[in-house]
């Protein structure tokens, strides 16, 4: 039996009418996630501006399309989620607009394709800092995996392979497009980077999936934490954390010695999220969510003080 829920499902008033059209579209948006878009454009100009080949434009640009790609991601997946069955009014995570009746559900997938639109529309311009094969092959990629990531026959995110998309579209390619739109290169202390910052991004789905696994297993999400456990989770939440460190060795030349000093204090805050996501459960990880988030913002500014000042 399909664990779809019709589109035509009622939403429960009182909690549609407690909300503001605003309040909703902010929720929608998850802005408590966003550091996963942010922080690789922002590393990366700092990269570049050690190279001396910061571009603001470029720069600017780059962080409005990967801003707008992860809003339309997480509206699409808002959607999607809920068609599926994954969100329901009933969950413990943060709420979700459709599932919570704040949004109807062809508004929001509508939403999500004019923000893709506008996050592509973005791109275009950076056509004229590189090889426009290579800017128009990454548009490509990332406009199809906005949807493909909950859509469509094969959903990414119900096979396993949201971890694998994470890394790809929140570290590796943001990292290295942005300095390459800057630079017309891609050195490999960038590449190290992006690893680090996509692993870190990794954790944020991590929490998630630690969190709602009872409820993805029942609609047939079958993420890494529901295939190999809850224990699996919360461990490779530390592994990625500790080979972030360790991806970010090329920082060692900038200032030697305290570099690491610096990086061994973003391990101390990752060892007390840590802490807590393997203590804590159900609604009480929105707050490991929250702070994984600020994580990868204390390693992002902790970089850019040992490239920049």
């Amino acid at each position: 039996m399909s664990t779809e829920r019709p589109l035509s499902s009622p939403t429960p008033p009182s909690t549609a009418a407690s909300v503001s059209p605003l309040k909703a579209w902010i929720t929608a948006a998850r802005p408590h996630t966003l550091a996963a878009s942010a922080c690789p454009v922002v590393a990366a100009s700092a990269l570049a501006w050690r190279a001396d080949t910061f571009r603001f434009v470029p720069a600017a640009l780059c962080l409005l399309v990967a801003v707008l790609a992860q809003v339309a991601a997480n509206l699409s997946n808002d959607y999607f989620d809920y068609k599926k069955g994954a969100d329901t009014d009933r969950r413990v995570g943060h709420q979700r607009a459709v599932a919570s009746g704040w949004i109807a559900p062809q508004t929001m997938l509508r939403a999500s394709l004019v923000t893709l639109g506008l996050a592509l529309v973005c791109g275009l311009f950076l056509l004229a800092y590189g090889n426009p094969f290579l800017l128009l092959g990454a548009g490509v990629a990332i406009a199809l995996c906005v949807p493909a990531y909950t859509a469509g026959p094969y959903p990414l995110a119900y096979r396993g392979w949201g971890d694998v998309c994470v890394l790809l579209f929140y570290g590796v390619i943001p990292v290295c497009l942005t300095y390459y739109v800057q630079a017309g290169t891609v050195t490999a202390t960038t590449a190290w980077i992006s690893v680090a910052l996509g692993l870190l991004s990794v954790n944020i789905l991590l929490v998630n999936n630690v969190r709602d696994r009872e409820q993805d297993a029942a609609a047939g999400k079958r993420t890494t934490v529901v295939r190999f456990g809850r224990r699996f989770g919360t461990t490779l939440y530390l592994v990625c954390a500790m080979l972030a460190v360790a991806c970010s060795w090329p920082a060692y030349f900038y200032r030697g010695a305290y570099t690491w000093l610096l990086f061994l204090i973003f391990l101390a805050f990752e060892l007390v999220t840590w802490h807590d996501l393997r203590r804590l459960s159900g609604s009480d990880l929105n707050r490991v969510l929250g702070l994984t988030a600020r994580n990868i913002w204390i390693y992002t500014l902790l970089l850019v003080s040992l490239l920049v000042f």
